[in-house]
């Protein structure tokens, strides 16, 4: 099954056991994260409903990209400015793709919650 997971706005592709880099997300490596902002699913030609849909990932380390120089200069009035940058990124290892499970446990406790205060009633 794969996913099309929206994160730092840009679109990725993904699959369990996939290795994305990705925008720096909060978190230390081993971490647990959880991508909510699914644009697309399925298996095959079989698309599925994204609605509480989840990708599960692992965050594998904290990692700095590749050094962009930024050098601007105007001819014959002596003026050079040298810049570098080092983008901050974050590896993740795709875990699972599947169903929110969180929300369900409390609605369904909250209908437990409501069931014994109707039969007081």
């Amino acid at each position: 099954m794969f996913a099309v997971v929206r994160t730092g706005g840009k679109q990725y592709r993904v699959a369990a056991g996939d290795k994305i880099v990705v925008e720096k997300l909060a978190g230390e490596a081993g971490d647990k994260v959880t991508l909510d902002d699914v644009l697309f699913a399925g298996e095959g030609s079989d698309l599925k409903d994204t609605k509480g849909l989840t990708v599960a990932a692992e965050i594998i380390a904290q990692a700095k990209g590749e050094k962009v120089i930024v050098f601007k200069k105007r001819r014959r009035h002596n003026y050079r400015r040298k810049n570098g940058h080092r983008q901050n990124h974050t590896i993740l290892k795709i875990v699972a793709i599947g169903a929110e499970e969180k929300k369900a446990k409390k609605a369904a406790a909250k209908a437990d919650d409501a069931a014994p205060a109707a039969a007081e009633a």
